[in-house]
């Protein structure tokens, strides 16, 4: 019997996992994992929207899951999967088709950006349309909450939108998801443009430090980040720059931005920018040992993965024929 409240969330994997993702998602699931019923999926059905290699496809998926383990997922205590080995999101995400608009999906923020540099007329009918898939990701599970950042708000609400309208059309079936909102690092910028969100898919390895870059390599990209004019290390409007590296420091400490403001005042920005090298370093070093040391035995990373996919997939059937039996194909 279901006593806590379930959350679902998920990560493609596609490109390198890096700092933002750490700070945005992966630190705090690992909180979340201590108090709720948790469903942490490779999405990587999704990861198929844009064109992929097949050999770096799978060698993603296994460095995904073992970044989940290095940073402290337990599958004892987390279910862990990959998206594709439980057939249940596709055929429901079909259902879903079904009761979804054209409008709706118009409106996409993430479709109409990611269209643009390709041009809407070659972007994939699965771009168009995995915002339904996403949806049902999350109403597969019944997931009371969803830990997202604020460029996933819109994909959500469309969740809780189908949610509301199925359980109209055909009676109480799904759960209607709630965000849950991390405040604390949940939109790191890149280190070289603070307007834009830190990226896996950044066209310029200096703007996100990935999880498994080496030492030196992270050093060199926190020493070179972009700066603010003048020399006060201030979090403020007027220095976004600054304001981004403060809550990277504070995101990896116990520290609030307040306080290192006070630890740096009279100094400069190369003191501060040496001393959160050292702070990110020694955060990151440990999930790079053990992601690479997870790495090298890649059978055991597919037997958690396949151990969760069953998992997954004896709650993912029964919603699914519930939901059959729903729309009357029982």
């Amino acid at each position: 019997m279901q006593t806590k409240q379930r959350v679902f969330s998920g990560i493609q994997p596609s490109g390198a996992s890096h700092l933002g993702t750490y700070l945005g998602a992966l630190k705090n699931w690992v909180a979340v994992q201590e108090e709720y019923e948790s469903y942490f999926c490779i999405v990587d059905l999704h990861a198929l929207t844009v064109p992929q290699d097949p050999k770096v496809l799978r060698a993603n998926v296994r460095e995904m899951a073992a970044i989940f383990i290095a940073v402290g997922l337990d599958p004892e205590r987390s279910i862990i999967f990959r998206q594709s080995r439980v057939a249940e999101h596709t055929e429901l995400g079909w259902l879903l088709n079904c009761i979804a608009r054209v409008g709706e999906l118009s409106r996409m923020t993430q479709f109409k950006d990611k269209s643009q540099k390709g041009g809407a007329e070659s972007a994939s009918v699965a771009l168009y349309d995995y915002p339904v898939l996403q949806a049902a990701d999350i109403l597969l599970y019944n997931a009371h909450l969803v830990p997202v950042g604020e460029d996933q708000r819109q994909h959500l609400e469309l969740s809780r939108t189908l949610a509301r309208r199925f359980n109209s059309l055909y009676g109480e079936t799904f759960v209607v998801p709630e965000p849950m909102i991390l405040e604390t690092g949940a939109r790191v910028m890149a280190l070289d443009d603070p307007t834009r969100k830190m990226s896996k898919s950044s066209p310029t390895p200096g703007g996100y430090v990935s999880l498994l870059d080496e030492p030196d390599v992270t050093r060199r990209k926190i020493r070179r980040a972009k700066t603010d004019s003048g020399s006060e290390v201030t979090a403020s409007p007027e220095k976004p720059a600054l304001t981004n590296l403060l809550g990277i420091y504070a995101g990896l400490t116990v520290q609030s931005v307040s306080g290192i403001e006070d630890q740096y005042q009279g100094k400069g920005y190369g003191d501060f920018k040496k001393d959160l090298a050292e702070v990110v370093v020694e955060s990151l070093s440990p999930i790079r040992e053990r992601t690479l040391e997870l790495l090298d035995d890649p059978r055991e990373l597919d037997g958690i993965l396949e151990a969760g996919a069953e998992k997954a997939r004896e709650v993912a059937r029964s919603t699914l024929h519930h939901t059959w039996a729903r729309m009357g194909l029982d």
